[in-house]
């Protein structure tokens, strides 16, 4: 404790003291049934004043909320209350005891709408009137007048307090500034609600808001919220309380979507400055909803190359790889000590989204070579990577990014039959540049329920934004089909989620592929706005043979195996993998390498999946 709070903390004891001896003067004064009584200390700025002031009561009320304290500050008002209440049992103060003993008493103090008991300051006990009922002052209005400022216990069970956050980017403070200018401004106070990009941006958002306010902050998660009308009627007293006496925030944290709507309607509810913080908008009631966005490509380059003591190259390739808050940016760079490769890892796991209900995370394995597609395919998928590698050094240094977001995007359509390597492209471009890939489930995608889809869609690409993960949108043809003819509010609707889907992957910072068996199914007003369209053909036998020889890893035992009979199977390459594999397992079986006859023994089972019969080697 500082020299100042020491002091202070001594004066208000002193000033304590003498209202306690000025009580004592009234108290005995009543005892002895004189009427000189001296005037009550000044209008001091002690704790009691404050609370006076801060909830307007009266001379009168004032010394009630005094008396009530006495019996806890000063064992001996327990023999005075006694003595002047002319009762040994009663060592309490009363109401009684106040409107007979103390100056300017007047009974409007005592009703349920008084200051005394609308804010909880005085507690009533069990007896068998009111007037003869003991009053006890609140707990923590006690320890408030006595110079300690805890935080109300009914309180402290359901929110804790907020450290002070990670410095934020130039764009999120304007956000923070804005805040506290709305609310220094006077007049209702509307609770705010920020909303997007990362979690501990909002927090260090409102944080800040507070600090420049010189309030401190405190969260209750949305799950921890009161149901019942009445109890969160006395959580928003107490805390308007609190807010009052101490300045103390409150900050709401949605972490599930299920309590959003009674969140917000907590927060319509209060009457003080209030946060909420939700990943996405929510309808606001009377809150001042701000969007927080993660800092711009620059801003998180500056705070790479700040924390990372001005190495420039590291800073410029992670900015351009993740799209990360300022939060997370402050926590993975712990991780710089430890070495490049383990920061870039950081990153990658504090960026990697939340999509298991909607996704499939793929860990790439395949590689260029085991990828079996003519020359010019390849060459369309490596453009796709150098657009990948370079799109901070083109967009960012050379300014096509200024030109707008829209187009900025990297897209690919993937068409060809099952099995033709579509799924294995994707995973040759994640492992060829480092990064993470989501294989979407559309059945959890598209709803049947109007808004549900572009909802589904929302999540994944704001999830997926931070570790600009790569996005396989497989088998597309379901959701992204030709756009009908308007004949009525599904097909309107089925337009505007094609048209929603299409903003978002331009706007994508990652890489978004999708695929499709049939592109001639799709739209070509759909096509247009794809930057890379890679059409998959389906092998010849050429090509299956390459993909034959390509097939078995180093370590797999093999006998003799005629590969060009084996390309003679009119097979796409899935299906090749899948008469390999079952091969090997028939092999294992048998405790022999793998040859033909178990190879054709599989290929007979594979033809038969398919309904086909084995014709093309004639076996």
């Amino acid at each position: 404790m500082i020299p100042a709070e020491i002091s202070r903390l001594e004066e208000n004891q002193r000033q304590i003291l003498d209202r306690l001896d000025w009580l004592k003067g009234v108290l005995q004064s009543h005892i002895d049934q004189t009427e000189d009584v001296a005037d009550a200390p000044g209008s001091s700025m002690d704790r009691l004043g404050i609370v006076s002031q801060t909830f307007h009561l009266s001379s009168f009320e004032e010394a009630i909320l005094l008396l009530s304290a006495s019996v806890e500050l000063d064992s001996s008002f327990i023999g005075l209350c006694a003595a002047a209440q002319n009762d040994p049992s009663r060592m309490y103060p009363t109401f009684s005891l106040a409107l007979a003993a103390l100056p300017g008493a007047h009974w409007s103090a005592i009703v349920p709408g008084s200051p005394l008991r609308r804010w909880r300051l005085i507690e009533i006990g069990p007896g068998t009137s009111l007037t003869r009922s003991p009053l006890r002052i609140d707990e923590r209005i006690l320890h408030y007048i006595a110079g300690l400022d805890q935080i109300d216990e009914r309180l402290a069970s359901n929110v804790s307090p907020i450290p002070s956050a990670q410095a934020l980017s130039p764009s999120q403070f304007r956000i923070s500034e804005r805040v506290a200018e709305i609310w220094s401004n006077g007049g209702e106070i509307s609770p705010v609600l920020l909303w997007g990009g990362e979690r501990q941006d909002r927090i260090s958002v409102a944080n800040d808001a507070c600090v420049i306010q010189g309030a401190p902050m405190y969260r209750i998660y949305s799950t921890a919220i009161p149901e019942r009308t009445n109890e969160q009627e006395e959580f928003h007293r107490l805390w308007t309380r609190e807010y009052a006496l101490s300045g103390r925030t409150l900050l709401v944290d949605i972490v599930d979507d299920q309590r959003a709507e009674a969140a917000m309607r907590f927060a319509d509810n209060a009457s003080y400055p209030l946060f909420v913080s939700s990943q996405r908008r929510i309808p606001a009631g009377n809150c001042i909803a701000l969007q927080v966005r993660r800092p711009t490509y620059s801003e998180q380059e500056a705070l790479w190359k700040d924390l990372l003591e001005g190495d420039e190259e590291t800073a410029e390739g992670l900015a351009s790889r993740f799209d990360l808050g300022s939060g997370v940016i402050h926590s993975a760079s712990a991780f710089a000590k430890a070495g490049e490769r383990a920061l870039f890892e950081a990153c990658r796991a504090q960026g990697r989204p939340d999509l298991e209900a909607l996704s499939q995370r793929i860990d790439p394995s395949a590689t260029w070579d085991d990828l079996v597609l003519p020359p010019q395919q390849k060459e369309m998928l490596r453009l796709v990577a150098i657009h990948m590698r370079q799109r901070s050094l083109v967009y960012n240094r050379w300014g096509f990014a200024s030109k707008g977001s829209r187009g900025l995007g990297i897209s690919a359509l993937f068409s060809g039959a099952s099995g033709t390597g579509k799924t294995m492209a994707a995973e040759v471009l994640a492992g060829e540049l480092d990064l993470d890939l989501f294989r979407i489930d559309l059945s959890a995608v598209v709803s049947k329920y109007i808004g549900e889809t572009e909802k589904n869609l929302n999540r994944i690409f704001d999830a997926a934004e931070g570790g600009g993960a790569i996005l396989l949108f497989d088998e597309a043809d379901a959701l992204f089909g030709k756009r009908s003819e308007v004949k009525d509010s599904h097909d309107r609707y089925a337009n505007i989620e094609v048209s929603f889907l299409l903003q978002r992957m331009e706007a994508y910072r990652g890489l978004a592929i999708l695929t499709t068996n049939m592109l001639s199914a799709l739209d070509p007003a759909f096509q247009r706005r794809i930057r890379f369209i890679v059409q998959f053909p389906f092998p010849d036998a050429s090509m299956r043979e390459r993909i034959w020889r390509g097939i078995y890893p180093e370590k797999t035992p093999l006998g003799e195996i005629d590969y060009a009979t084996l390309a003679r199977l009119n097979l796409a390459g899935g299906h090749i993998r899948n008469i390999a594999l079952n091969a090997a397992f028939l092999a294992a079986e048998e405790g022999v390498p793998v040859g033909m006859d178990q190879i054709m023994r599989s290929a007979r089972m594979e033809y038969a999946k398919l309904e086909r019969p084995l014709t093309e080697v004639g076996r």
